[in-house]
């Protein structure tokens, strides 16, 4: 199903950020840091499962259930 990478990079960023402005910036630039550009992928970015992966990790990391 195409577009999961993006559905998880913004559930990552909502439950970080909780809503604060400040925090989703912030985490917007750890995941740029770690290689994952949120502005890159969209509803119709393939899903590729190393991404995926790597985004689990991700979220694993900042204490993110998806």
């Amino acid at each position: 199903m195409p577009g999961q990478v993006k559905v998880m990079i913004d559930r990552i960023i909502e439950q970080r950020s909780k809503g604060n402005a400040v925090l989703a910036s912030t985490t917007q630039t750890k995941l740029i840091l770690k290689g994952f550009d949120p502005a890159r992928y969209d509803a119709s970015t393939p899903d590729d499962p190393l991404v995926l992966a790597q985004l689990r990790q991700i979220a694993a990391d900042l204490n993110v259930t998806l």
